[in-house]
């Protein structure tokens, strides 16, 4: 099988922080690969190598030669004077470029290269290409084509990078958090559009049921070192606990191994030393094994949280608009203790609005809002904050408090706090700057958890967490003991912590389904069924009423006469038609003569389509 891409012995290093190790692996021909691994140990560093924004400090990367790499980039660079269907059409590629020379040629006087263009326009079928363009930007919800890019949105202009890279379909595709910026609806769309229009993907992502869906091969880097594994990521999780396993199985093995080798040792009198160098050298390779642990680090979310009263949360009536458009109407909901909600709904249907009219970040146009007085909210937004970068990471926390109760009621320092959520004392007095971005939102969720809120409400908090910590935050949230709001796009993350969904459905509509996300999408989908069965039970049935009703017609005279003279008509067209067709084909016309022809062509081919539609009516209707 052909190797799209291979990575030989790579490591890369940032001072005296090893990221990997000496890594290798093949990207083959129609895999999908995605590459996990925890925050900061390199999953960007390593796309950066492959990118070509950096550089190992051993080994060597290399691509095939003779394929087509399409590369989704966190801050994409665009075209800022162009339209969104402007910067499209603006990318390289042998169909856009067909698209291009076709365009250039109808304005030439060279008729061999108008002949050429249109060859290549079929080779690459590029006649409806333009179109496919708008159905993607139309899925990214990206409808106003002719909008500049340089108004654009941040989440817009993510979307509109991964339009860039998927309009070529390339041989390899080499995405970097693909779902970030996505509602639910265009999550779902771009699984299916992987899964039937790219064959060959690299791609880091931490939405678990996407990998689940999209890949076949899993990529783990861990303790410096990369595990493949062939398969999904449910086989993955399965194939990885068996190793993790099996290590520490050889650890504790060699640990009872090199207890009896060191009391041998010991006990060898120094003359036998360098008749016995073989075991000594062994004894030393089974102190290294020895010495290994496995660290599994984990993330110790237990912390107080303030009592919440009787009275929690009452929405009364709420609406908000902007301008002519409605994000909330008329809206009521009172919260009870403990509950968990999820909110889902298409970019700019008034979600994250919902939650700044709560906390009072912005006042609503009519409606009530009544707080009890024990809530204390931790508001995780979508944005997070902005840290000092030259701030060292333990006095960002301990700029808010010295202390934090944990659950059982012991008040520990906050590096302590700091040590639970994967922060060692090395790294706590590392600077800012030097977090990933995934580290950041860790940090960014401590400042929100140390204040020990009870109502949580939280904007997207999944977006560049890695899986183990989403793991751990799901365990948290579900026994949290209290009220949580979340928004967020991480199906599975919803799936394991709410009870029920808030639905926004546009117009200021918000329907409360009662189910998890997959229960949700599981009754939508047997909806669109029913509907879809209902309307083509409804068109039989007119189809049917219509025949009867015409098959009890008598033809007149007149419509006779007119399939008569339809018959001919049709005839002597198709005699045009294949008339106009040898002579375009002939290489013998001038420009204005093909261009003449060319347009009789297309109306030739109208007439026909028009007086064969008719000829059907009139015939198949048994009215004549």
């Amino acid at each position: 099988m052909v190797s799209y891409l291979q990575i030989e012995n790579v490591t890369k290093s940032f001072g005296d922080l090893v990221l990997f190790k000496d890594i290798s692996f093949l990207l083959l021909k129609d895999k999908k690969i995605a590459l996990i691994a925890s925050n900061g140990t390199g999953k960007s560093t390593l796309f950066n190598l492959i990118s070509g924004r950096d550089s190992p400090d051993s080994g060597f990367i290399k691509f095939h030669k003779a394929i087509s790499i399409g590369f989704l980039e966190q801050e994409p660079k665009l075209d800022e004077s162009k339209t969104l269907l402007e910067q499209l059409l603006s990318l390289s590629g042998d169909m856009i470029g067909s698209i291009k020379e076709y365009e250039e040629s109808i304005h030439s006087e060279d008729h061999v290269r108008i002949q050429k263009a249109i060859e290549q326009m079929d080779f690459h079928r590029a006649w409806d290409y333009e179109e496919k363009i708008k159905q993607i930007l139309s899925r990214l919800k990206l409808d106003d084509f002719n909008k500049k890019v340089s108004t654009l949105s941040g989440g817009e202009r993510k979307r509109l990078a991964l339009a860039n890279v998927l309009i070529n379909q390339p041989d390899l595709l080499i995405l970097d958090e693909p779902t970030n910026h996505l509602d639910l609806e265009m999550i779902e769309w771009l699984e299916t559009y992987l899964k039937n229009n790219i064959s060959t993907l690299i791609i880091i992502t931490h939405d678990r049921y996407f990998l689940d869906r999209v890949c076949n091969e899993i990529i783990e880097i861990d303790n410096k070192t990369l595990y493949h594994y062939h398969g999904n990521y449910s086989y993955y999780l399965e194939k990885r606990s068996e190793r993790v396993q099996n290590e520490q199985e050889n650890v504790e093995k060699a640990k009872n191994l090199m207890r009896k080798e060191l009391d041998w040792i010991r006990r060898q009198p120094k003359a036998r030393g360098t008749k016995a160098k073989y075991r000594v050298d062994a004894f030393e390779d089974l102190k290294e094994k020895a010495s290994q642990t496995r660290n599994e680090k984990s993330i110790n979310l237990n912390i107080q949280g303030t009592r919440l009263g009787t009275k929690i949360l009452e929405i009364k009536n709420l609406s908000k608009h902007f301008g002519s458009r409605i994000i909330l109407d008329d809206f009521s909901y009172n919260f009870n203790r403990n509950e968990k909600i999820g909110i889902v709904g298409n970019n700019g249907t008034g979600k994250s609005t919902l939650l700044n009219l709560i906390c009072g970040n912005m006042p609503a146009d009519s409606g009530t809002i009544d707080t009890g007085e024990t809530v204390k909210y931790g508001y995780y937004k979508q944005e997070g904050i902005k840290f000092n970068e030259q701030q060292r990471v333990i006095d960002v926390m301990t700029d808010i408090a010295e202390v934090v109760m944990l659950g059982n009621g012991i008040k520990v320092p906050v590096s302590y706090f700091m040590n639970l959520f994967l922060f060692p004392p090395g790294m706590q007095y590392s600077y800012v700057y030097k977090l990933s971005g995934g580290e950041r939102r860790r940090l960014y969720l401590m400042t929100i958890l140390i204040k020990n809120p009870n109502f949580l409400i939280l904007d997207e908090p999944t977006n560049d967490l890695d899986i183990q910590t989403l793991n751990v935050l799901e365990d948290y949230l579900a026994s949290f003991n209290g009220c949580v709001l979340i928004v967020s796009h991480d199906r599975f993350f919803m799936d394991k912590v709410v009870d029920h969904i808030f639905v926004f459905q546009g117009e200021g509509l918000i329907k409360d389904f009662p189910g998890n996300y997959s229960d949700y999408r599981e009754f939508m989908d047997e909806k669109e069924k029913s509907d879809n069965l209902m309307i083509r039970n409804e068109k039989k049935s007119e189809t049917s009423k219509q025949t009867k009703k015409e098959s009890n017609k008598k033809g007149t005279f007149k419509e006779k006469k007119e399939l008569e003279d339809l018959t001919v008509e049709i005839a002597l067209l198709e005699d045009e038609r294949k008339t106009l067709e040898t002579e375009i084909s002939s290489g013998l016309l001038s420009n204005d003569e093909l261009m003449k022809k060319s347009h009789r062509f297309s109306e030739v081919l109208e007439q026909v389509n028009h007086k064969t539609d008719r000829w059907m009516e009139l015939s198949e209707s048994k009215r004549v």
